[in-house]
């Protein structure tokens, strides 16, 4: 079996397990956080959701930012 039928498989298996460790921390921490940035405070919200929201726009932003760092293919 070549590789390349096996890479979805991988990134698939990856997410799945990204997503199942984020729902045991969220279950296990639902007590309340504060983020705070350059002196600005957010309203206080579960860990979980803290986690949750970071990852995926940080899985958004990456799949965004890919084409820009590849070299010598042309996106069409």
């Amino acid at each position: 079996m070549p590789i390349t039928k096996l890479i979805p498989t991988l990134v698939s298996a990856i997410a799945a397990i990204l997503v199942v460790a984020i729902a045991l921390l969220s279950v296990q921490n639902a007590t309340p956080v504060s983020l705070q940035f350059l002196g600005f405070s957010s309203i206080p919200l579960p860990v979980g959701l803290v986690l949750a929201t970071s990852t995926g726009l940080g899985m958004i932003g990456g799949a965004l930012a890919l084409p820009l760092f590849r070299k010598g293919r042309h996106v069409s």
